[in-house]
């Protein structure tokens, strides 16, 4: 190898570069970003914080959080995992935690920091960034290496190794290039999102939270659980992220028109749930709802609820008839809504979709279609759930791709 170009300067882009020059130190690599900035998804991601990767070191564990791509990159995982993610960004002066919910972050809370250190890690080793370059068409030639050309200009010379790291796309018309060198292209559509719900007097509440509700998008089979944020447009949070992941391509099918189901408390058996109330009520008698709540909800959700079931928040628990009881129970379990639309979720965008793992061949990450071509990164149809999963599949692949393994 002697002259290697990445295509896409965020953390696959830049993983797969490093990976080139650890492992073909001799070898030129350049590095192509289309805009002005690199690992612009980086900065935004986590709030800012950028959540490195999972602290899982169970991969059946970290299989499962990728809907699409899990299962093929297990044997990926046991070679890349997010132990190893961590030793890396740790050996090069990242200082690192591990938060309650297993996620990891720099320990200055800052995404700039895993940004500076990739950055000066690719001076370190002489990897060449350039800037504003975006690739419209890749040629093979004779000798069987590549040619890269953009819309004003073709690169001087051939290169033995190029490794595409451009990231989701939006649309399918974005993967067209690839799909022109014969790799088959499942149609990109949105994942990880929150709901919209204009038509729903819950956004009333917004800023209320619950640690652990349960999610499911009625008629079908997808279903989340986790914690749950009502905002001034409808809901977000973990558990409403990872049933947008789960059924994104269903989701889309349905214009992003459907009911979802609420289960507010953590008992889903309704007949254990209706028990329990039946307890409360002999327990406390005399006291009223609000004053000797049954369930450790946000208050003000508990009102709502009781407003939703036509109870009076003065009621004494024992006034409650059976069908009362039935009435609340049903709400509590299978709280209804009628979701109208998506929002992305605090700016950061991930697709469902892309090149499919079939057309790569996943122990070295080069095209079946194209010699000398590689992936790294959700160029691919790979995506996963919120907690760090996504930025690993880059670290993952950008690692193997790197290798450039025939």
């Amino acid at each position: 190898m002697n002259r290697i170009a990445v295509i896409g300067g965020g953390a696959a882009g830049f993983f797969a570069a490093l990976s080139a020059k650890e492992h073909h130190p001799n070898a030129d690599v350049l590095l192509l970003e289309k805009t002005s900035t690199v690992l612009a998804k980086v900065k935004i991601s986590g709030g800012g914080r950028c959540n490195v990767t999972h602290a899982t070191k169970d991969i059946d564990a970290l299989c499962s959080a990728y809907p699409r791509g899990g299962k093929q990159l297990r044997n990926n995982f046991y070679r890349f995992d997010p132990t190893d993610t961590r030793n890396w960004f740790e050996s090069r002066g990242v200082a690192l935690k591990i938060e309650s919910d297993g996620r990891v972050f720099p320990v200055s809370n800052n995404s700039q920091t895993i940004i500076d250190c990739l950055v000066q890690e690719a001076k370190k080793r002489s990897v060449v960034i350039q800037y504003n370059t975006s690739i419209s068409k890749l040629e093979s030639t004779i000798e069987s290496k590549w040619s890269l050309i953009t819309k004003n200009q073709s690169f001087e010379g051939t290169f033995d190794a190029v490794i595409i790291a451009t990231g989701g796309s939006p649309k399918k018309k974005g993967l067209d290039w690839l799909g022109d060198l014969g790799h088959e292209i499942n149609s990109p559509v949105p994942s990880l999102f929150t709901f919209n719900m204009p038509e729903e007097s819950i956004t009333e509440l917004m800023g209320v939270s619950v640690q652990d509700a349960q999610v499911k998008i009625k008629g079908t089979k997808f279903q989340s659980q986790g914690s749950l944020l009502i905002t001034h447009w409808g809901m977000s949070g973990p558990a409403v992220l990872k049933v947008s992941s789960i059924g994104a391509r269903s989701l889309n099918a349905l214009d992003y028109q459907f009911d979802i189901q609420i289960n507010w408390v953590q008992e889903r058996n309704t007949e254990t749930l209706f028990d329990q109330i039946q307890k409360w009520i002999k327990k406390y008698p005399q006291k009223t709802l609000t004053n000797q709540k049954a369930f450790s909800l946000p208050n003000r959700l508990w009102l709502f609820l009781l407003k939703k079931c036509n109870l009076s928040p003065d009621k004494k628990w024992s006034e409650l008839g059976k069908k009362q009881v039935r009435k609340m129970v049903e709400l509590l379990s299978r709280d209804t809504y009628k979701v109208s639309g998506k929002t992305t979720f605090k700016e950061e965008f991930v697709t469902c979709g892309g090149v499919k793992l079939n057309n790569i061949d996943l122990r070295t990450m080069e095209s079946k279609k194209c010699s000398g071509l590689y992936f790294a990164g959700e160029v691919m149809d790979i995506d996963a759930i919120t907690g760090g999963y996504n930025f690993q599949a880059a670290w993952t692949t950008g690692f193997i791709a790197g290798q450039l393994k025939k």
